[in-house]
């Protein structure tokens, strides 16, 4: 089973720069896209529609903010577009479809490096969602919860670490909540379960030349319940095109979609 998880930051941007003609080289059987910018009545076009995959857009109420996406060769068996929130579910931030016992979702955390607002915003995500994610695991399903989740865990997650340690998304209790997250919660981050030692990232500013001097931020993930964490068996992060200050995260897993 292939997942991609990607922030496109614009979905309608990235098909510009060629995202939906990678994606279908890529034998994805999941994609789980954030950021999309846009309502669901602007992407109507069949670029937005690949052949082969069923596909579920979750816009924001705000026009041209947040949004998830979740594609899917297989038709799941449902999906779920809320998280019982109303602060995150008008935002647009989860997405998720069920084949049998298999749960996968896209979501897009929110950021709090625009101001305190949004940080203030940030941290009650982080109260609501560990019992979300609770309730999840006590049904005993498979669960992946694939996306930018705006928090780098450790300092080899991040290139600038000693200089972020007072910045959003780096700051000390966020990363204790990802502690959490990978730990008592019930949870493991599977690209840091398979490439333990590896320093790769997922975003970079747009700022001077991060990009060409790898000044990034490992903050999007693939989180696994144990047992499918076990069963990753290659990750990549995408970086030869840039369709995005992200990069894809590509995970391969030995573990099939349940068959309806």
């Amino acid at each position: 089973m292939r997942v991609i998880s990607f922030n496109v930051n614009g979905i309608r941007a990235a098909a510009r720069k060629g995202f939906f003609d990678w994606l279908a080289r890529q034998n994805a059987d999941v994609i789980c896209i954030q950021e999309l910018k846009a309502q669901v009545d602007q992407l109507n076009d069949p670029v937005f529609h690949p052949t082969g995959y069923h596909v579920y857009y979750v816009a924001a109420q705000r026009k041209g903010y947040s949004g998830v996406a979740l594609l899917s060769r297989q038709q799941p068996d449902s999906i779920i577009t809320a998280m019982g929130c109303d602060e995150f579910d008008n935002e647009g931030r989860y997405v998720e479809a069920r084949f049998g016992n298999l749960s996968i979702a896209s979501l897009y955390a929110p950021s709090g490096s625009s101001n305190d607002l949004r940080q203030a915003s940030k941290e009650r995500f982080m109260a609501y969602f560990p019992d979300f994610l609770k309730k999840l695991r006590s049904e005993g399903r498979e669960s992946l919860i694939c996306g930018d989740y705006n928090i780098a865990h450790r300092n080899i997650d991040i290139k600038n670490w000693r200089s972020n340690q007072k910045n959003s998304g780096f700051l000390p209790h966020e990363r204790a909540w990802l502690d959490g997250l990978f730990g008592e919660w019930g949870f493991r981050d599977a690209f840091r379960e398979l490439l333990p030692d590896a320093e790769q990232y997922t975003w970079w500013s747009n700022r001077g030349r991060a990009r060409e001097n790898n000044v990034g931020w490992r903050i999007d993930y693939q989180v696994a319940t144990p047992e499918l964490a076990a069963r990753a068996y290659a990750a990549s992060v995408y970086r030869e095109h840039w369709f995005s200050d992200h990069a894809p995260l590509v995970m391969d897993y030995h573990s099939d979609i349940p068959a309806p």
